[in-house]
């Protein structure tokens, strides 16, 4: 990568908590309103209970429809910290029975043998079946187990096998589309239900706030919704715990004060080890009090998201039981069902290919390549997003004249903020299949909500809208069922007009190639990153 001028560098994309990883504190106040003593919620439609759907392999994406019901049941939540004694200790003495599990694999990972597994729980080791959920009596002391650790680090403990969700119910997957927010917070009459803050200059609900966090982030909103109410009770109790008030999720800082940043935070440490545990880049979380500990290997990336937002909050005694089946996982089956019940699996279909799409500006234009590869939103997603700017002269964030087109045919199902999505397969949804999201879109002749466009045709302005940025640009992301695909994915390229993305070392840097030509990505004007459609 050249080095790159100091004067040259003002396409930085900045958003809030948001899109881009360059980010500066956002201007956001929170406002905080206590139950009143005697309220009447609003009068909720009468709701009866959706069970989740059953487990299947490929399970074709949903819409929501007139007869669907939508989950809303009422719950007892267990305490922060407290273990039921319905419920096994996590342990190398026991071990419950996830999706995909058999009993050789079982018996393998704790270094025994088939038959001995099979014995100590009155199986048969060719012929015995189990489920998820079934509990195993491991036939080991409980000081043996930790030699059974990978020893990458002698000083680092190890994570238990327990699998807390499945992947499509860390991201905004299609199923999640049968939660209505608003109505479930209402019905609960928990703080949540009370609670407005500011955002973006706009004063939003509690339930408003989590589905856009929800929606920007796309984590699932029940995954918010049961992080929230294991840390805090918001959802739940009217009057929670003083201490809760600014920090809900119980992250401390200076500058995450707020529902907001405190879900935008939650959100994006979620998608970061969901992420980097599908790509091979962690292997180890390093905990809140500095300590080290060590993720099994079988566990699937739904569980490393939730293990690595354990791991910024917790010390290695509360790690493991936050993780383990009387923590989230306790919380989260007690709103909404046993998880693994709303699995899409796969999520990606094996033989998924993208669709064709072309350079976002009118054919003949001459627009920067300004970013490589980065996050789709903030740091912890999928390196999704690529950057370009509009032709001229810089402008820093005045109005541009210069059009953003569409990449692909599809429904327009959001048009705020700065924000554009597409949604290509025509059911209305961002949630099922491919969605485009165009970032930094002025409001200024955007394109409106229900809109259906073709590729080519203009859809609005780049601008710094949507966060804090010091050039217009367009920031370009795809994601298939609600997970941001990475711009290099192996198979699964983005292909721009036969442009293929290629992504560097550190985000931001990378190349566009096409029958041996390249072009780098650069902040600012030069003839490295110039690009015609």
């Amino acid at each position: 990568m050249s080095p790159r001028p100091l004067f040259l560098i003002f396409l930085l994309c900045i958003l809030p908590l948001a899109a881009c990883t360059r980010s500066a504190p956002i201007n956001t106040t929170g406002a905080t309103f206590p139950a009143p003593a005697n309220v009447n919620l609003p009068t909720m439609p009468a709701v009866q209970t959706f069970l989740p759907p059953t487990r299947a392999a490929g399970i074709a994406p949903v819409s929501p429809t007139p007869d669907v019901q939508i989950i809303l049941p009422t719950f007892t939540p267990l305490p922060i910290g407290v273990i039921s004694a319905e419920t096994p200790t996590p342990g190398p003495v026991s071990y419950t029975v996830q999706p995909g599990d058999y009993l050789g694999a079982i018996a393998e990972s704790y270094g025994i043998s088939i038959e001995e597994l099979a014995a100590a729980n009155d199986l048969d080791p060719l012929y015995g079946i189990i489920y998820p959920g079934d509990l195993l009596l491991i036939p080991i002391a409980p000081e043996d187990a930790p030699a059974l650790a990978p020893q990458i680090n002698p000083q680092a403990a190890t994570a238990d096998y327990f699998k807390i969700i499945p992947d499509s119910e860390l991201v905004y997957s299609p199923l999640a589309t049968l939660l209505n927010v608003e109505a479930y917070v209402q019905q609960q009459g928990g703080y949540l239900a009370y609670y407005s803050q500011e955002v973006d200059g706009e004063i939003l609900s509690g339930a408003q706030i989590l589905q856009r966090v929800a929606q920007n982030y796309s984590v699932n909103p029940r995954l918010l919704l049961a992080v929230l109410e294991y840390r805090s009770q918001w959802v739940s109790n009217a009057n929670p715990a003083p201490s809760t008030m600014d920090t809900p999720i119980g992250y401390i800082d200076n500058y995450r004060v707020g529902l907001y940043r405190q879900l935008a935070w939650a959100a994006d440490r979620l998608n970061e080890g969901f992420y980097r545990w599908r790509e091979d880049k962690i292997n180890t979380w390093t905990l809140a009090d500095g300590s080290l500990i060590i993720p099994q290997p079988g566990i699937n990336a739904g569980t490393a998201g939730a293990q690595n937002l354990f791991a910024h909050l917790d010390d290695q005694a509360t790690f493991q039981i936050d993780s383990g089946p009387n923590g989230l996982s306790a919380t989260y089956t007690k709103m909404f069902g046993y998880p693994f019940d709303w699995a899409i699996e796969p999520l990606l279909p094996a033989n998924l290919s993208q669709p064709n799409f072309i350079l976002p500006f009118a054919a003949g234009e001459v627009w920067a390549f300004t970013g490589g590869p980065h996050g789709g939103w903030d740091t912890g997603s999928a390196w999704a997003a690529i950057d370009f700017a509009p032709p001229g002269d810089p402008i820093g964030c005045g109005q541009t004249d210069a059009w953003v087109t569409a990449i692909a045919d599809g429904t327009i199902v959001r048009s705020e903020t700065g924000i554009v999505s597409q949604d290509l397969d025509t059911d209305g949804l961002e949630q099922t299949g491919w969605a485009i999201l165009y970032m930094h879109m002025e409001s200024r002749d955007r394109v409106a909500v229900g809109q259906f466009v073709r590729a080519g045709e203009r859809i609005g302005h780049p601008s710094c809208e949507g966060g804090f940025s010091n050039a217009a640009h367009l920031h370009l992301a795809r994601r298939y069922n609600g997970m941001w695909i990475s711009a290099d994915w192996p198979g699964l390229n983005f292909m721009l007009d036969g442009w293929s993305v290629q992504a560097g070392e550190i985000e931001y840097d990378g190349w566009l190639t096409r029958n041996g030509q390249t072009i780098e990505a650069w902040d600012g004007v030069n003839p490295i990153n110039q690009i015609q459609r």
